[in-house]
């Protein structure tokens, strides 16, 4: 099955590490998705830009709005996602709970919709 994490962090505890800090927290989860390679688990990852680049879109009795920001401003931000493929949503906690962005933020597993033959939907 096919699992979506989304990590999470605080871009002002990002912005107070010191650039060898960041720098090494940066390696040590390239590192990592190099061990999801070579185990098979990993499929795609990408980083996102800061919160202050994002945009939201909404269409409103069909009228489209956007506004600068992300869709919520809470205390961690969207920073970038991993696609995974675990046997279970139990590897996928195990694999999440390794990815270094957990010890400064979090790590949101979900179930790809449609990656499991028995719900048979599609987005």
């Amino acid at each position: 099955m096919k699992y979506l994490c989304l990590i999470y962090n605080e871009e002002r505890k990002l912005a107070a590490m010191s650039k060898v800090e960041r720098e090494a927290l940066v390696g040590e989860a390239l590192t990592y998705d190099e061990e999801l390679k070579h185990r098979g688990h990993f499929i795609a990852a990408h980083a996102l830009q800061r919160t202050e680049t994002a945009m939201t879109v909404r269409v409103r009795s069909g009228r489209v709005t956007a506004t600068e920001g992300p869709v919520a401003d809470l205390k961690e931000q969207l920073g970038g996602v991993i696609l995974i493929d675990a046997r279970d949503l139990n590897e996928a906690i195990q694999v999440a709970s390794k990815m270094p962005g957990a010890r400064v933020g979090s790590i949101e597993v979900r179930p790809v919709r449609g990656s499991d033959p028995k719900d048979g939907a599609l987005c």
